[in-house]
């Protein structure tokens, strides 16, 4: 179904009979570095192959001969209109019209299968994702990181891959101490007490249905007791009902998680310490000594001691990293050890991590685990997703009160939908910054990415409405049947030319971690159906639905079928509903 490897075996092909002729040596020659791909300006064709460059040096040829040779073998296929040697050996290709036409046939026939890629076959993903602190609601940067990790999810899914989506609950650390601490102080103010949210502690209005629930299960029985005798019990239910909030925003967003894994289970069940066990049998933990920190001598305010390091440096890291604190506590480095062992242990292919731009000082220490966990067999990538800026008339949108320091993510969904939302935090790559401004993402504009690929796919649902209301047979069975040689326009063979990218776009993109690249493909296909659709306000013939003429007809409503089948399924990857009208 991927037109473009295709037309790469038939490149495959042409450059083994050139051997058996003798126009290429046996030996020493591989092909595993040749290509077939689209052109870096559409004027020079619909594929290029940059066979004739790679092979030139181990065939000890020039490129241009063996560019010439390729040329004379691949004319003689009938797929093949035109071939041409550009520049220094690259081969310019144009297909005949049948090829393309035949592409809608193959669309419809796989329907929603259309694109999916066996790259990831047989194997296991596990795309962690959001990850937030459950001491507040979900503010935008975290929505960014849902969005971005679910679409990954997504993607990872749609080209072969078994995907775990999994949320790492942060239930372990400091923060929920701070997080029982402010809402002890709701639950005073419940009891008809002044809080006292001091600095450092959580000010949001969030806490005090926390403070509330509290009231109605203790009363006024811990008033002015000790914090020896309610932080263990207040810190459980806070975190729990924080954690039930994120769910919920999740819902909102359309996002599910397979696993919340929480980090106080690895301190309660003992896993931090069997882990290190099992990684000091393994020779990867010693006893040792740091250098000073950057910028300190010394002599200087810093004593030299004796900790257990793991040794990251083995893999890329900058230091070794310190697991076991001076009084014998933990360090944050030691439970997420613990958490990606049990990752690598279970057995998955691919390990994903989305982080926030701050956690990028984290990067190489997370990377020298896991090469060292995996001894470098399983791939693993961090992906950081940067800032998003939120502008509203203009202007800065200010922060939320409920909240107290941040927009949530509940504000942004109930402003402009799941949706938009989705969407729009997809129009960038995850490492370069994004401006949301609510008031254009609501724009019904060809500067708008959102409404141009929704209204691409309202416009196809609504020309087939008009078909069928004018007694034509719109079923996908009768479109199958179409004859596809009426589709002879050019600006009808450049939608299908986008449509024949789709596969290879997937696979790409399922190979870099870059689910941005589905959103920036479907606007391009947007794109191209709208040109056709906007000429045939001039060019008559360019319309669907041509009266009289059933069997053309069929064959523009075949094309058009095909964009939706294609639109759906990016926007499916996305997480997003196809519009059916607007």
């Amino acid at each position: 179904m991927n037109l473009f490897t295709d037309i790469r075996s038939l490149v495959l092909d042409a450059l083994t009979a050139m051997q058996a002729a003798g126009a290429l040596p046996t030996e020493g020659i591989g092909f595993d570095n040749v290509t077939v791909e689209p052109p870096r300006d559409a004027a020079h064709g619909d594929m290029a192959t940059n066979a004739a460059m790679v092979l030139a040096k181990p065939a000890k040829m020039k490129p241009r001969d063996i560019a010439e040779a390729l040329v004379a073998h691949l004319l003689e296929d009938d797929r093949i209109t035109e071939a041409e040697v550009a520049g220094p050996g690259f081969v310019n290709l144009r297909l005949a019209p049948s090829v393309y036409q035949a592409l809608v046939g193959t669309v419809l026939a796989a329907g929603p299968d259309y694109g999916k890629s066996a790259v990831g076959q047989g194997k296991t993903a596990n795309v962690e994702y959001v990850s937030a602190n459950p001491t507040g609601p979900l503010h935008v940067g975290h929505c960014r990181g849902a969005v971005f990790g679910d679409a990954l999810a997504g993607l990872m899914a749609y080209a072969g891959y078994d995907v775990t989506r999994e949320y790492w609950v942060n239930d372990g650390g400091a923060q929920v101490d701070v997080l029982a601490r402010s809402a002890y102080e709701r639950y005073r103010e419940a009891n008809g007490q002044a809080p006292k949210i001091e600095a450092g502690l959580y000010p949001g209005d969030y806490l005090i249905p926390v403070g509330e629930a509290l009231k109605e299960r203790f009363g006024d029985s811990l008033m002015d007791k000790p914090e020896s005798e309610w932080l263990v019990q207040i810190r459980e239910i806070a975190t729990t009902m924080m954690m039930e909030e994120i769910r919920s925003d999740l819902a909102l967003l359309g996002v599910k998680m397979d696993v919340f894994t929480s980090e106080k289970s690895y301190y309660d069940s003992g896993k931090i310490e069997k882990t290190l066990e099992e990684l000091k049998g393994l020779g990867l933990l010693y006893n040792g000594t740091l250098p000073p920190p950057k910028g300190k001598a010394p002599d200087e305010d810093w004593e030299p001691r004796e900790q257990l390091l793991f040794k990251s440096t083995d893999y890329g890291d900058d230091v070794d990293r310190p697991v076991q604190k001076s009084d014998g506590g933990w360090t944050y480095f030691a439970p997420d050890l613990a958490y990606h062992y049990d990752k690598v242990k279970r057995g998955f292919d691919v390990i994903i991590d989305v982080f926030g731009a701050d956690h990028g000082g984290y990067v190489k220490r997370m990377k020298a685990i896991v090469a060292a966990l995996a001894d470098e067999k399983v791939v693993f990538d961090i992906k950081l997703t940067q800032l998003v800026k939120l502008f509203k008339n203009g202007e800065p949108f200010k922060m939320s009160k409920r909240a107290g320091t941040f927009i949530t993510l509940r504000d942004v969904i109930e402003q402009v939908g799941p949706d938009v939302t989705r969407f729009v935090m997809l129009t960038r790559r995850n490492d370069a910054p994004l401006d949301f401004d609510f008031d254009k993402v609501l724009e019904q504009s060809r500067e708008n990415p959102v409404f141009y690929v929704q209204y691409a796919s309202a416009r196809v649902a609504s020309v087939m409405r008009k078909a069928t209301e004018a007694g034509l047979d719109m079923s996908d069975a009768a479109l199958a049947k179409a004859d596809l040689g009426r589709l002879d326009h050019e600006a009808e063979l450049k939608v299908i030319a986008k449509l024949a990218e789709w596969p290879r776009l997937v696979e790409i993109a399922a190979r870099t971690h870059e689910p941005h690249r589905i959103a920036f493909y479907l606007n391009e296909l947007a794109a191209d159906f709208h040109g056709l659709w906007n000429r045939g306000n001039e060019v008559p013939s360019l319309r669907f639905v041509q009266e009289g003429d059933e069997a053309t007809s069929q064959a523009k409503m075949a094309l058009a079928r095909a964009v939706s089948v294609v639109i759906s399924a990016g926007l499916g990857i996305l997480g997003v509903e196809p519009a059916q009208e607007m």
